[in-house]
């Protein structure tokens, strides 16, 4: 049976754009040739730490929210711990109401929420103005 899973990994800082990209890729790739699916995957850029990790103080995050078997989980795993491209990294399994939360917030618009009855704006008329009307201005 599949899970729905999110996982979370930090690149190291010192990557170029192009290796960042190559090791997304990699791991990607790795959840789709095991029969995984990829639900949505986020680029969250480079953030500072909370504290630093081999001497780094920022790093590259990125989410990849996907379905795959329980066992694959630990396959994925290995594949970070190996990679020195990885500073950290975190997956877990999500439950129905994860699932439901990271729906909502990858597609608002899809939201249930019941349409607003727009009013329209009540006429508001121009009082008239007499050219009678003088101003008295003192200097």
């Amino acid at each position: 049976m599949l899970k729905q899973y999110e996982t979370v990994f930090i690149l190291t800082p010192v990557l170029s754009d192009n290796q960042m990209k190559e090791a997304v890729a990699k791991y990607r790739d790795l959840i789709l040739a095991n029969e995984g699916q990829i639900v949505y995957e986020e680029d969250w850029g480079l953030k500072k730490l909370a504290y630093p990790i081999q001497k780094k103080s920022t790093g590259f995050y990125h989410l990849i929210g996907f379905t795959a078997a329980p066992e694959f989980i630990a396959r994925l795993e290995l594949q970070y711990r190996r990679d020195e491209r990885i500073i950290r990294f975190l997956t877990f399994a999500m439950d129905k109401h994860a699932i439901a939360y990271a729906e909502k917030r990858n597609n608002p618009a899809k939201e249930n929420l019941p349409a607003k009855e727009t009013k329209p704006a009540p006429k508001v008329s121009k009082p008239d103005i007499d050219d009678d009307i003088e101003i008295d201005e003192e200097d």
